[in-house]
Order: C-alpha cells, then sequence, then structure tokens
C-alpha cells in the first residue's frame, strides 16, 4: 500500500509519466487513488487484459 502511495505522489510531481496497476491489484490501488485531493487529476486507461494504466492531468477531468 505504501508503494502505491508512492507512486501515486510520483505521477502528481511529474518524476514518472505513467503507471500501469494489474488487473489484480486495481482495487486495492482505486481504493487509495479516490482518497487523494486530486483525484480528478488522474486517467485510467484500461488495457487488453484488464490492466489499467493511470496517467496524471494537468487540468482535471470533469
Amino acid at each position: 500500500m505504501e508503494s502505491y502511495q508512492k507512486l501515486i505522489d510520483q505521477l502528481k510531481t511529474g518524476d514518472i509519466e505513467s503507471i500501469t496497476i494489474p488487473k489484480e491489484e486495481f482495487l486495492q490501488f482505486r481504493r487509495l487513488l479516490v482518497q487523494d485531493e486530486m483525484f480528478k487529476h488522474f486517467r485510467g486507461e484500461a488495457q487488453q487484459g484488464g490492466d489499467v494504466t493511470f496517467t496524471f492531468l494537468k487540468v482535471p477531468r470533469s
């Protein structure tokens, strides 16, 4: 769980461009992500096979 928070923080600061979460870990990761105050800035894109790639947007989605 702590490593997920570190990845979320790195996305927000621009240290990394994206992270890919395996489908088996998606619900656990999402539970942490929705608690972030900048949740609307994250975009998740489903990949074939169920993995999800998250990126951080400068402008929040509506």
